[in-house]
C-alpha cells in the first residue's frame, strides 16, 4: 500500500492511495475460502468447489466487497498512523472510467483512489481559574411569598355558580365558548366550544379577560384584541382579532373558604406555614434555575472568548444548514420576512454563519474539557434523563419510551445536555465566582436576551 499526501492546508488534508492488485487478490482468496463452505453449486459437493470456479461465479461480486472493505480499512489505519481524527466522514474519490474499474474488479491492476478530509483541530484549554463570573442571586422576601400564596389561594379555593343573574367580575371562573376571527375569517386554534378562564389570571390575550367583565350567563359579545408582537404563534403575532364570545356559566369564588390552616389541610399540608414554605421553595427553585441559565451563558461566553482556533468547514456547514433550514421554515410557514425582522437575507446568513462557527467551536471545547478531565455521563444519569423525557408526555409514556429504545441516535442525544451541564459545573467550581444580588425581573430579562441561538444544548459536536 502506498500513501502520498497531496494537500496539507490548515485543517484540510488530501491523500493519494494505491492498494496493489496482489493485496486485493490475496483478500479475494480469503473471501472465496469463507464462502466455499456456504455455497451449494450443482455438480459439486459442499466445500469442494474449486477456487477457479468460485472466482468465475462469485469473483466480481466478492471483489466489490473486498474493494469497499479495503478502502475503509486503509483510510482508518492511515488516519491512526498519522495520529489524526477526521472531523467528518472522509470523502473517497474513485476513478469513474468504467474500463479502469473493470480492470480493478478483474484483478488486473492496482486500486487507486484519493481521500479528502478535515482533521479535528488541537484544542489548547484556557486556565479556567481566570474566568470571572457574577452569579445572580435573587432574594425571596416575605412579601413576595405572601403575594404568591394569595394568588395560589384565589386559584384553588374553589368556585360556586353565581346563577343566571350573576355578572362576571375579576376573579370569577367563567365557562364560555368563542370563535376567533382575523379579517372576518376564523383562524386555526382560535375557537373553543366550552373552556374555562379565571378572569384576571392573565391566561388569555391581553384585553380578552377584561372584555368579559359585566356579562351574564347566556350573553354574547364580540371582544376585540391585538395579539402581542412576541406571541408564540408567529402567524398571529401583532394582528388584531375579534372573538365572538358566549357566556355559558359564571362561577364566583366560594365565600366560606378562608386562607388559613384548614385550607392548607385540604391540600394535604399540615398548616398555612407549610403552604407558605412550599410556595417559598418553589420560588427559590425557579430563581435558582434562572440563575443557572445565566451562569451557563456567562461560562459559554468566557469559553468562546478564551478559545480561538479554526474549526472544520464541514462541521460548520452542517450546523449552518440545520439553523438555516429552521429559519427558512419560519419564513415560509409563519408569514415572516427578513425585512420584517429588521434585516436582509444576506445579513441573516452572515449572522447565522457566526452562530454556527461558535456552536461548533464550543462543542469541540466542551468535548475536550470532558475528555481531559474524565467527565462522563453514567448509565443511571442517562436512564433518569430518559424517564424525565417520558414523563413530559402524559398518556403517551409507552410510545415515547419505545421511540427512544428503537432510535439509538435520539437516545444518545439525551446524554448531550447532561454532559454539557456537568462540564459547566466543573468550570464553575474552578472559576472566580462572586454573588450579585439582582431583581427577579431583571434576571429573567437577562436570560431572555441570552436566548439567541448561541447555546450548545442542542449540539452534539462531541
Amino acid at each position: 500500500m502506498n500513501v502520498t499526501e497531496t494537500l496539507n492546508e490548515g485543517l484540510r488534508r488530501k491523500l493519494d492511495v494505491v492498494i496493489p492488485a496482489t493485496v486485493l487478490a490475496s483478500r479475494l482468496d480469503e473471501k472465496l475460502d469463507e464462502v466455499r463452505g456456504q455455497v451449494q453449486l450443482k455438480g459439486f459437493r459442499p466445500g469442494k468447489v474449486p477456487t477457479s470456479h468460485l472466482k468465475k461465479v462469485y469473483g466480481r461480486s466478492l471483489m466489490s466487497e473486498v474493494l469497499q472493505d479495503s478502502i475503509n480499512d486503509t483510510v482508518s489505519k492511515t488516519l491512526e498512523e498519522r495520529s489524526e481524527k477526521a472531523a467528518a466522514q472522509p470523502e473517497i474519490d474513485l476513478s469513474e472510467d468504467q474500463a479502469v474499474i473493470n480492470r480493478v474488479l478483474d484483478g488486473e491492476t492496482d486500486l487507486a483512489f484519493s481521500v479528502s478530509y478535515e482533521v479535528l483541530p488541537p484544542v489548547e484549554l484556557m486556565d479556567f481559574k481566570s474566568i470571572k463570573i457574577e452569579k445572580p442571586v435573587v432574594e425571596v422576601t416575605d412579601a413576595q411569598v405572601d403575594e404568591e400564596v394569595e394568588k395560589f389561594f384565589k386559584q384553588n379555593r374553589g368556585y360556586e355558580d353565581k346563577g343566571d343573574a350573576g355578572v362576571v367580575e375579576d376573579g370569577d371562573n367563567v365557562g364560555l365558548s368563542f370563535v376567533g376571527k382575523i379579517d372576518g375569517e376564523p383562524f386555526d386554534g382560535g375557537s373553543a366550544e366550552h373552556t374555562h378562564i379565571v378572569v384576571g389570571s392573565g391566561q388569555f390575550i391581553p384585553g380578552f379577560e377584561e372584555g368579559l367583565v359585566g356579562l351574564k350567563k347566556g350573553e354574547e359579545k364580540t371582544v376585540e384584541v391585538t395579539f402581542p408582537e412576541d406571541y408564540q404563534n408567529a402567524e398571529l403575532a401583532g394582528k388584531k382579532a375579534q372573538f365572538e364570545v358566549t357566556i355559558l356559566h359564571v362561577d364566583g369564588p366560594k365565600a366560606d373558604v378562608e386562607l388559613n390552616d384548614e385550607f392548607a389541610k385540604t391540600l394535604g399540608l399540615e398548616d398555612l406555614a407549610a403552604l407558605k414554605k412550599a410556595i417559598r421553595d418553589q420560588i427559590e427553585a425557579q430563581n435558582k434555575s434562572l440563575s443557572q441559565q445565566r451562569v451557563k451563558r456567562l461560562v459559554l461566553d468566557a469559553l468562546d472568548e478564551g478559545h480561538k482556533f479554526d474549526v472544520p468547514e464541514k462541521l460548520v456547514e452542517a450546523e449552518f444548514n440545520a439553523i438555516w433550514n429552521r429559519v427558512k421554515h419560519e419564513v415560509e410557514h409563519h408569514g415572516k420576512t427578513f425585512e420584517s425582522e429588521g434585516t436582509t437575507e444576506d445579513k441573516a446568513r452572515e449572522e447565522y454563519q457566526k452562530i454556527a462557527e461558535r456552536r461548533v467551536r464550543l462543542g469541540l471545547v466542551v468535548a475536550e474539557i470532558g475528555n481531559v478531565n474524565e467527565i462522563t455521563v453514567s448509565d443511571e444519569e442517562h436512564q433518569q434523563a430518559l424517564i424525565a423525557e417520558v414523563r413530559r408526555f402524559p398518556g403517551q409514556e409507552q410510545e415515547v419510551y419505545d421511540f427512544y429504545r428503537k432510535n439509538q441516535q435520539a437516545l444518545a442525544g439525551l446524554r448531550a445536555p447532561i454532559f454539557e451541564n456537568k462540564v459547566i459545573d466543573f468550570i464553575v467550581e474552578l472559576a472566580d465566582v462572586t454573588d450579585k444580588t439582582i431583581a427577579r425581573d431583571e434576571l429573567a430579562k437577562l436570560v431572555r436576551e441570552g436566548e439567541d441561538g448561541f447555546d450548545i444544548d442542542n449540539d452534539h459536536a462531541h
